[in-house]
């Protein structure tokens, strides 16, 4: 079961677009809250709320703080139905989006016949921090090149609950944002993912797609039950359209854990079973070691024999997110922990790039 509790607003601390980060104070505690203004309306100090503490008592990572569901002192959020799409449907939270295919959308006669994206690249990722490297490696090669993400509903809903993507845009490495499925809060809004990736492509005017979820990727250490085997069906996607599909490998040396380590197991799993098209894979550049164990890794898995694996270098695209000083990390390991887990999705931003 959820928790519920009441609480009261202490302080205002961060406001964003549609996201407010604010102290609360629970039952004599002061902890930290995020509220969504679309979702709860205006807030201020000495609000009573009511929160949704989940996050504290189940000890999360990502998610580990309240959210506030509704602002009992409030006037609520405004009353405009932007559109007749409904996202989180058949919840208590469901919200309207005017999403782009919509008969209403000024968009939908421009999508209302395509079904092809007629061989633009699209890169699919397994986490949300490869996003960072992807964006990197396609600016570096083609810096006026359009990037656009889409955020698929694998993990947070919210995009506005992404630091990431506030940093990659403020620093011209994402031009257009497109959330789709249940995820909210992107420049464009859609159904599903194909819909999205054509939407990135016809609306959103990209030469490079790049889909992945939101931060909170879950794994539940067996074969198939974490989120990222959603990166083989996006590449599937992106290949019955019509795309040029590249997929991101999840590479790192420094986890301590087996089935991570090298190239992660959900990565392999992902484009065993997952992609059921063949798409091109990118390598980043190693040392001849760690290069054998990951050619030893694709190779056993069936990886090589299943698709086109090609060497690209990444570090142009890693040298760039640490001039614009983009932090990034990935399972709390920073750019410094795993520059080889950036450095494979800015070489797939690269091989992406070279299709521009």
């Amino acid at each position: 079961m959820a928790a519920f509790r009441t609480a009261k607003v202490v302080s205002i601390d961060h406001v964003h677009a549609d996201l407010v980060k604010l102290s609360i104070d629970c039952e004599g505690d002061v902890v930290a809250a995020s509220a969504f203004p679309s979702m709860v309306g205006p807030l201020g100090p000495g609000d009573e709320v009511v929160i949704n503490t989940t996050g504290i008592e189940l000890n999360l990572g990502t998610g580990g703080e309240a959210f506030v569901l509704w602002n009992l002192s409030g006037p609520g959020p405004a009353d405009e139905l932007p559109g007749h799409i409904v996202k989180l449907r058949y919840t208590p939270w469901q919200i309207p989006v005017a999403a782009v295919e919509a008969p209403e959308s000024q968009h939908h006669d421009l999508l209302a016949t395509a079904v092809s994206m007629e061989g633009t690249p699209v890169v699919a990722c397994s986490l949300h921090s490869q996003l960072a490297g992807v964006a990197a490696g396609v600016k570096a090669a083609r810096p006026q090149a359009r990037v656009a993400y889409v955020m698929t509903d694998g993990a947070a809903l919210p995009i506005a609950w992404s630091d990431l993507v506030r940093s990659l845009s403020d620093a011209g490495l994402i031009d257009v944002t497109c959330t789709c499925g249940h995820a909210f809060g992107g420049d464009l809004e859609a159904v599903n993912v194909f819909s999205a990736m054509l939407a990135a492509k016809l609306v959103g005017e990209a030469d490079v797609v790049v889909v992945a979820m939101g931060p909170g990727v879950v794994g539940t250490a067996t074969p198939l039950g974490f989120t990222g085997i959603e990166q083989g069906q996006a590449l599937d996607a992106a290949s019955a359209l019509g795309a040029r599909a590249v997929g991101c490998l999840r590479i790192s040396f420094h986890d301590e854990r087996d089935r991570h380590s090298g190239v992660s197991h959900h990565t392999l799993t992902a484009l065993k079973l997952g992609a059921r098209s063949r798409c091109e894979v990118a390598l980043p550049l190693l040392d001849d070691a760690r290069r054998a164990t990951i050619r030893t890794q694709l190779d056993t898995a069936g990886i090589t024999e299943r698709h086109a694996v090609l060497e690209v270098d990444g570090r142009p695209g890693v040298a760039l997110l640490r001039d614009e000083r983009i932090d990034v990390s990935s399972m709390g390991r920073s750019l410094d922990d795993i520059p080889e887990l950036f450095e494979a999705a800015a070489a797939a931003g690269a091989l992406a790039a070279s299709y521009v």
